[in-house]
């Protein structure tokens, strides 16, 4: 997914489901992390994309917080 479209999307939710996205999204980077240590994690480069995700998701809801 594109990112101006994923944050559209960010932005289109509330708040409640952008809290429970980034439990989602916390929880996979942690089983990501735990794959790569035990080296059955094929795309490394997907731990940094979920960490951009997760600040994605934080940044909107500190923005729909402070509006």
């Amino acid at each position: 997914m594109k990112k101006r479209a994923y944050v559209e999307e960010l932005t289109a939710k509330s708040v409640e489901q952008l809290r429970a996205d980034l439990v989602t999204a916390k929880k996979e980077l942690f089983n990501l992390r735990f794959q790569n240590a035990t080296n059955q994690l094929d795309n490394t480069a997907r731990i940094h994309e979920v960490r951009k995700n997760i600040a994605r998701i934080q940044t909107v809801i500190t923005i729909k917080a402070k509006a």
